[in-house]
């Protein structure tokens, strides 16, 4: 049987030329203890910028979750845009599976990289790293955002029936889709209004590029956030922190973007985006992107706001 043209290599082509021409470069580093990070780095680091780490969940690349915010912040921030362990082109031979050991390497490719203070911006998976970077380095992550991550979930709320799977190796089986089926089911559960009558072929080469190495390590991962996972063992953020969920998320239900934000306090603000699922940053990219300006810029003026974003 005739295979069809790899639409996703070929996508993914496009947004590494993007991510080169935008002024960032592909840089592995290791970390002497078998363990080698991929990162997305600029080609000239301005000591003027600060440092912003762009933190990605499961799905499709860092590249593809990015990729639209890239030109909304390349002209305020030095930005960085890692491989997570067993993502990409990152891989370790320690066993440890913890959010905790992810943001321990991540953090050392930062200092790999000579930076020490930076905010960070983490989508689902990517935020569950980024709130233990916060947590556990305080004094070198200065603000944080957190999308769709269910930081605040516990074991208990699987068998409460807070979400749609009823165990961990069901949703394990829809975030690492293995066929066409399991993949129209993911899109379903991460969009508001997924693209339907998507050719099989189509979705047969998306899971070819994207879901099928490291399986069994990035099951393990996901096993490790779940396992005896309980609010009171979670410590709370000293950072300024802003948390944007989409109001129809199916993966991680907005209650734990509540929850979270109550977990957090006065230090944490919470944005919802209407008519979004889990994938508001695709779905809703202007919002998100107008969300990110106004928290992570600050207290500039409008005027200095305008001089680097243009008008909203």
């Amino acid at each position: 049987m005739a295979r069809c043209l790899s639409f996703t290599g070929s996508a993914d082509f496009l947004y590494r030329s993007f991510f080169s021409y935008s002024g960032l470069r592909s840089v592995k580093t290791d970390l002497h203890d078998g363990t080698t990070m991929h990162c997305w780095v600029p080609k000239s680091h301005k000591q003027s910028k600060p440092n912003l780490l762009l933190v990605h969940g499961f799905g499709a690349n860092a590249m593809w979750q990015y990729g639209e915010l890239l030109r909304h912040m390349m002209p305020r921030f030095n930005i960085y845009v890692p491989d997570l362990l067993f993502f990409g082109e990152s891989t370790t031979e320690r066993p440890e599976r913890s959010e905790a050991f992810q943001a321990q390497c991540v953090m050392a490719l930062m200092e790999a990289h000579g930076v020490r203070k930076m905010s960070l911006v983490g989508i689902s998976y990517g935020g569950f790293v980024g709130y233990s970077m916060a947590a556990q380095f305080p004094e070198a992550v200065e603000k944080v955002v957190l999308c769709c991550t269910g930081v605040c979930l516990e074991e208990k709320d699987l068998k409460d029936g807070l979400f749609e799977v009823a165990d961990v190796d069901e949703a394990a089986n829809i975030l690492m889709p293995q066929t066409p089926a399991k993949l129209r089911e993911l899109m379903k559960f991460a969009f508001v209004k997924p693209v339907k009558a998507v050719p099989s072929c189509f979705l047969s080469d998306y899971i070819d590029v994207f879901c099928t190495d490291h399986v069994a390590q990035k099951r393990e991962l996901i096993q490790a956030l779940i396992k005896d996972r309980q609010l009171s063992k979670i410590p709370k953020l000293e950072q300024p922190t802003l948390i944007i969920w989409g109001e129809q998320d199916k993966i991680f239900p907005l209650e734990l973007g509540h929850r979270l934000k109550r977990h957090v306090g006065d230090n944490a603000k919470l944005e919802i985006i209407k008519n979004a699922g889990h994938a508001m940053n695709i779905e809703k990219p202007r919002e998100f992107a107008k969300h990110l300006k106004s928290f992570l810029v600050g207290s500039s003026s409008s005027r200095h706001k305008s001089l680097f974003w243009g008008s909203p």
